[in-house]
């Protein structure tokens, strides 16, 4: 009688492809976003771009919405593991990490927070990048506040939050068309003196 049972080794190829089936929709629903946040492109185009059946698209995600959470999961995680405060050891090296976030991911941003005042459904994705980046913030320089005043802590950190922004970043690298270097050194500039416990 002839053994049917799976073969080990084929289950892990066969579950490697899925995962990787997996990462191509996910990547491919990523680029369409970033590229037209708020926009309606399909399940169609999503399949087109990631080389697969809308059907396949379907089986995985179970549908847009299912499709977008996933892929809102992914990229929160990433964005989080990318933008560590623990790996920091100095306001440089923070804002080396803040721009070097912000080279890869900041243009998109800006677009989902342009969307964000026409298509309602962002708002909770721009909110949630809107946390994130306060938490880092806080992580990141916090501890340079702990000795003021409660309300001036509170006015100072508010003030970093600000500067450190995707929009600050915006008017210094895309408006002012300042070097990433250059964007680092603005950066610090405006920083510092809100560090500074006096």
């Amino acid at each position: 009688m002839k053994d049917t049972t799976p073969r080990p080794y084929r289950m892990g190829v066969r579950a490697q492809r899925a995962a990787q089936t997996r990462e191509r929709i996910l990547d491919a629903f990523v680029a369409l976003f970033w590229e037209r946040p708020g926009a309606a492109f399909s399940l169609d185009d999503v399949a087109a771009r990631a080389g697969v059946t809308v059907q396949t698209v379907i089986r995985r995600f179970g549908g847009r919405d299912g499709l977008m959470t996933a892929a809102a999961e992914r990229e929160h995680a990433r964005v989080a593991s990318e933008r560590d405060p623990a790996a920091i050891t100095d306001t440089a090296g923070a804002v080396r990490q803040l721009v070097e976030h912000y080279e890869r991911d900041g243009d998109g941003a800006f677009r989902l927070l342009a969307a964000e005042l026409h298509e309602p459904a962002l708002a909770p994705l721009a909110e949630r990048g809107r946390a994130l980046h306060r938490d880092w913030c806080a992580g990141a320089f916090g501890a340079r506040l702990e000795r003021l005043d409660a309300s001036v802590r509170a006015r100072r950190m508010a003030q970093v939050v600000a500067v450190c922004d995707v929009y600050t970043w915006k008017l210094l690298r895309r408006d002012a068309g300042l070097t990433p270097e250059d964007t680092e050194t603005a950066l610090l500039e405006m920083l510092e003196p809100l560090l500074e416990e006096s």
